[in-house]
């Protein structure tokens, strides 16, 4: 299993290099063409609201995407550091850690259309959006 991380201030314009070094992975670990735009959008969709959270929630923490080449996957998680409530539960600053509910749900809901494996989790430390993809074996190439 091989893994590149990537970490980067909580700055916009760092959403798109993070786009594209996500795409050269996804490309290089097997991720059909056809698919590599919506890894690109599902990922700056995931970064972009990583950004926004932090920068609503006054958290100077960098935004984390790891990019998982597995055996028969690839997988990208893009972590935040902005406590998230159970539900029904209030964070210990009484608030919702800054989120802002209905942009958050829509961040959530265009990354669910894009990728059909979606994992979020979220608790006190932070939260996380898990994607995957199948990927194609390695062509071998004859000539």
């Amino acid at each position: 299993m091989a893994t590149v991380e990537l970490r980067f201030s909580a700055l916009p314009e760092h959403v798109r290099t993070a786009r594209l070094v996500a795409a050269a992975v996804a490309r290089r670990a097997g991720v059909d063409e056809a698919v590599l735009d919506e890894v690109r959008l599902a990922v700056g969709e995931a970064c972009s609201r990583a950004v926004g959270l932090h920068r609503n929630g006054g958290i100077s923490a960098p935004v984390k995407v790891l990019l998982i080449e597995e055996e028969k996957q690839f997988s990208i998680e893009v972590g935040d550091e902005i406590p998230h409530a159970a539900p029904g539960e209030e964070v210990a600053d009484g608030g919702d850690g800054g989120v802002e509910t209905g942009e958050d749900e829509m961040g959530l809901a265009v990354i669910s259309g894009l990728v059909d494996d979606v994992e979020v989790s979220a608790g006190e430390h932070g939260g996380s959006i898990r994607m995957r993809w199948p990927t194609a074996p390695p062509a071998t190439h004859l000539g």
